[in-house]
């Protein structure tokens, strides 16, 4: 069994790449900070992420650079060092591939990627917990040597997250699904709104939000993404392709409401298979709305007085409608959990909905 003890190596001080250098400085590991921009590198160090000074031979190289360098940037650590590596992007295929055309040996090349981001990006984005409870893939391939999977697993690990074991292009195919898919319909989505008049803004509400949220990432770096990732999405694209035929289609009988209740129902039976927080499966919550004034302390005092009832909120949404001196807080529990929940906040104070 291979431990990871370091020192590591980190090519890249984006989110990504400081976030794990947090997480490893957490356990005391010697990390050594490597970025093309100096003042990244500078900055991760700053916030303690590692140091871009010491001189290592790393045990364990991690590569956190964009899609389109991550083989080149592979390729060159295998032939420097004698260090596992390992790379951090939400692509493979590409990566494999381009570390193929430009070095021999991969025995010692893992492929993997932490499911875990933001929507804000660079080092002072980093965070020592952002990998806490993530699910991170590991991506051997063929020729990977176990003591190299071995010794990326323990990285995950160390850095708080739970493993899971893909090949490569089953890892691909997922991602396109559960990642890469969403961001192109969330941009399409969000898209129709540049030039949208301010009157119909207006009625944004949280649906809105929820849909156009994860739109707001790097037009250039998920050009990347997507393009790196274009075969699995391809066959995804087409697929939803032919289910917005089959809207337009209903849209224009007189009589839809039978296949649009059919397309509408299937939607719910894949948001159900969604698992739910820890990578448990899906339960069903009940939701309870609370108003909330738009005061300092408020948001504090409601989760006091949530925590008071014994009920556990398994999750939450605000939604502040513009021009509204009171928002919307919808908790949602456990059946078992609402009356008694309803019931110690009606007591407080709040105004309740079921």
């Amino acid at each position: 069994m291979s431990e990871l003890r370091g020192p590591v190596r980190i090519v890249g001080t984006g989110l990504i790449g400081t976030s794990i250098g947090l997480a490893l400085a957490r356990l005391g590991v010697v990390v050594e900070l490597v970025d093309a921009n100096p003042d990244y590198a500078l900055m991760a160090e700053r916030i303690g992420a590692g140091s871009r000074l010491v001189q290592i031979e790393p045990q364990l190289v991690v590569v956190a650079v964009p899609p389109d360098h991550v083989g080149a940037v592979v390729a060159e650590q295998l032939e420097q060092t004698d260090a596992i590596v390992t790379d951090a992007a939400s692509v493979k295929s590409k990566p494999l591939a381009d570390a193929r055309r430009l070095t021999g040996d991969l025995s010692r090349y893992v492929g993997s990627h932490p499911m875990a981001g933001s929507e804000r990006n660079g080092p002072l984005a980093g965070r020592a917990d952002l990998f806490d409870g993530a699910t991170w893939a590991i991506t051997p391939h063929e020729t990977s040597s176990p003591v190299a999977v071995e010794l990326v697993r323990r990285l995950a690990e160390a850095a708080g997250a739970r493993t899971v074991e893909l090949s490569v292009e089953d890892h691909d195919l997922a991602v396109a699904r559960v990642s890469h898919l969403p961001h192109l319909m969330s941009a399409l989505a969000a898209g129709t709104l540049a030039d949208a008049p301010d009157s119909h803004l207006q009625l944004s509400g949280q649906g809105v939000r929820d849909v156009t949220r994860i739109a707001a990432g790097d037009p250039a770096l998920w050009t990347q993404i997507v393009s790196a990732n274009s075969t699995a999405l391809t066959g995804l694209l087409e697929q939803i392709r032919g289910e917005l035929d089959r809207v337009l289609v209903a849209l224009g009988k007189e009589e839809a409401a039978d296949e649009l209740t059919s397309i509408l129902g299937q939607g719910v039976s894949g948001a159900v298979r969604v698992p739910g927080k820890h990578g448990a499966p899906h339960i069903d919550l009940v939701s309870v709305l609370v108003t909330i004034p738009d005061r300092p302390g408020q948001l504090a005092r409601l989760f006091a007085d949530a925590a008071e009832s014994g009920a556990n909120v398994e999750d939450l949404r605000i939604d502040h409608s513009p021009g509204r001196p009171v928002g919307e807080v919808e908790l949602a529990v456990k059946p078992g959990s609402v009356d008694q929940l309803v019931e110690v906040l009606t007591q407080r104070g709040w105004v309740v909905h079921r």
